[in-house]
Parts: C-alpha cells; structure tokens; sequence
C-alpha cells in the first residue's frame, strides 16, 4: 500500500526533524489518525522526495523525523500554457487541476481583451495544484503564476530565444496542427489558449509579430479550458 503523500513549503536539508503544518498535522492526525512511528512521504514540489516516520503526533504541530531524502530529475520537457481566465472559476479549476496531472511545468493565467473575469484567488488555486500533484504522485509542482495582461507575456517572451511559441485561435487562416509540429528541436515550448470570444485580431496579431505560430488543436471549436488540457496533453506527450 502507497505511503500517505503530503506537500511541505521547503525542505533545507539541515535538520532531520520537521514540523508539519496546522492543516497537514490535523489531516495527519485526525483524520487519517496515524501513530508515532508511522511512515509518510512529503515533497516541497521541487524535486525532492523525502520519508519520514512520525515522532510527535499532535494534531496542531506534528513532527516528523527524515528518514531519507531521494532528489528526482527535473522533467525534460517544460511546457508552458498561458490560458485566459473563464467566467465560470470552476471550470479554471478543472484545468488547474488537469494540467498538473498531465505534467505542465508552468501556468500563466491571461487577461486579455474578451476576458470576462479578473477576480482570481490565488492561495485556492495554488492550493488545487499541490492536491492535484499529490493526487498523480509528482515531486515536481507547475509555477501557478498571478494573472498577467496578455500583451506583458507575449513580450517577455522574446527574452527566451529556445522557446518554441505557439498560438491556437479560432481566426481563418493557415494553421499547422499541433500534432504536425516538430517538437523534437527544443524542450521548451509555451501556447496561447484564448477566452471564450477568442482573442481579438490585434492580440493575434501581436503574437505573429513576436513569432509565434499559430496551430489548429482539431476539428471542432473547444471550450477555454478543454483546449488548454489537449494543448498540454500534445505538448508533453512527444
């Protein structure tokens, strides 16, 4: 049976005692109501995997003793996917939670100019992320950025020359599939998932300016979110 997979902020490497959170100590605790002496794995979402076997078990501030620390390597493919806030929050959330199940390295929430929502909880998203990291077991979480306007992104792109970009819009005009394209020649690539009423010609047109292509995700029109999970899926999946 798996061992219990818990998230911790940051691990040093200095001490072979840590304490838990309130919220992972309770979970701990009380609800799984775990012993001294039981075994857990916990990660920081930077590659480090640690098991510890608990010495104080108390429901506020358990500790727990490093048993050993495994580091795990970076994944090879970083895929970045900077996708439009949606109306509907939970439908964000889905994605949220998707993506970092399929193994995205970075998310990049967008406000452009048909975005209808702007509000966005910060600490709750982050928090969908590490359970879904949990959830597939990962040691490696996706940096959940702040939302950003979307021309501030399209522009800060070109300070990554690797980059492979890529832009999936609704606009008539030449597109080449997302299966179509090499992504043998970089292990960098980033995509541009538009909000409901899609991008506007001018954001399109800004992305064409600052190189990036635009691709076809198939053959029928895709909700926001559904788009930024098959985009995700054929971007790590080579």
């Amino acid at each position: 049976m798996a061992l219990p997979f818990f998230y911790i902020d940051a691990y040093d490497g200095s001490s072979m005692l840590l304490t838990l959170n309130e919220e992972t100590s309770k979970h701990v605790v009380q609800v799984l109501r775990m012993q001294r002496g039981e075994e857990m794995n916990l990660t920081d979402g930077k590659g480090s995997l640690l098991n510890a076997s608990i010495t104080e078990p108390h429901k506020r501030s358990c500790v727990v003793k490093i048993n050993a620390v495994t580091k795990t390597d970076e994944p090879k493919r970083k895929v970045s996917i900077a996708v439009s806030l949606v109306k509907n929050a939970s439908r964000f959330e889905w994605f949220l939670e998707k993506a970092t199940e399929i193994g995205v390295s970075e998310i990049i929430p967008l406000i452009s100019e048909r975005t209808e929502r702007q509000h966005f909880r910060y600490d709750r998203m982050k928090g969908i992320v590490i359970s879904a990291m949990l959830q597939s077991q990962q040691t490696w979480m996706p940096v959940l950025h702040e939302p950003v306007s979307y021309s501030s992104y399209v522009e800060q792109t070109n300070e990554n020359a690797q980059l492979l970009k890529l832009i999936a819009h609704c606009e008539d005009g030449m597109k080449h599939s997302l299966r179509d394209i090499d992504l043998r020649s970089t292990n960098q690539s980033c995509i541009l998932i538009g909000p409901e009423g899609d991008f506007s010609p001018a954001e399109i047109e800004l992305a064409l300016q600052h190189k990036f292509q635009p691709v076809a995700l198939g053959e029928t029109r895709l909700r926001t979110e559904t788009a930024a999970v098959v985009a995700a899926t054929l971007l790590t999946v080579v």
